[in-house]
């Protein structure tokens, strides 16, 4: 099993390629991060998620986590994520320090911090404006104490169709890729 993450500012784009990514690998499992964070763990998550997701993945088991309903502040019922040959991560998080380790390989979504807040903000509506207070600074936070990007083999940039794929701080300087919508048909 081979885990790959996206991660990124809140807001860059992360969900939406992971599900192209994921269709690409021919229906590669999907774990969001926004299943394992809660309101009083946004960040505190990295044990839980090692015993519930990790932990059974590597050993070829079906792992199972209770996803965390953010509007009724409490885990939902179980879901399975199957053992697979390619698991994706996204989240923000994702690429960070303790995870690492465990990561075949670390994509960074290249958007400026407050492009993708904006893109959040609007995503999100009027009745998140007061989590997303507190959420800006926690992300804030967390990358300076524990910085992703610098250790990304991709950077992935949205262009206007598609996406630019190109080599990131900790990549192997091979040449860029551009993969457009139609390549994701």
């Amino acid at each position: 099993m081979r885990l790959v993450a996206v991660d990124g500012h809140a807001g860059s784009g992360k969900s939406t390629f992971a599900g192209l990514l994921a269709e690409r690998l021919g229906g590669a499992p999907v774990l969001h991060l926004d299943d394992i964070a809660r309101h009083d763990e946004l960040f505190d998550w990295t044990t839980r998620l090692h015993d519930e997701v990790i932990g059974p993945l590597s050993r070829g088991e079906t792992a199972h986590y209770a996803p965390y309903d953010w509007r009724a502040r409490r885990p939902g019922p179980p879901r399975p994520l199957p053992a697979a040959p390619v698991v994706l991560v996204e989240g923000v998080g994702a690429g960070r320090a303790a995870l690492r380790p465990y990561l075949a390989l670390l994509l960074w979504m290249d958007v400026p911090r407050e492009e993708s807040w904006a893109r959040g903000r609007a995503r999100d509506g009027e009745e998140q404006r007061e989590f997303w207070n507190g959420w800006e600074r926690a992300e804030r936070a967390h990358f300076a104490d524990d910085p992703s990007r610098p250790f990304a083999r991709l950077l992935v940039r949205q262009r206007h169709q598609g996406y630019d794929v190109v080599p990131g701080p900790a990549g192997t300087g091979e040449s860029p890729c551009a993969i457009t919508h139609s390549d994701w048909s």
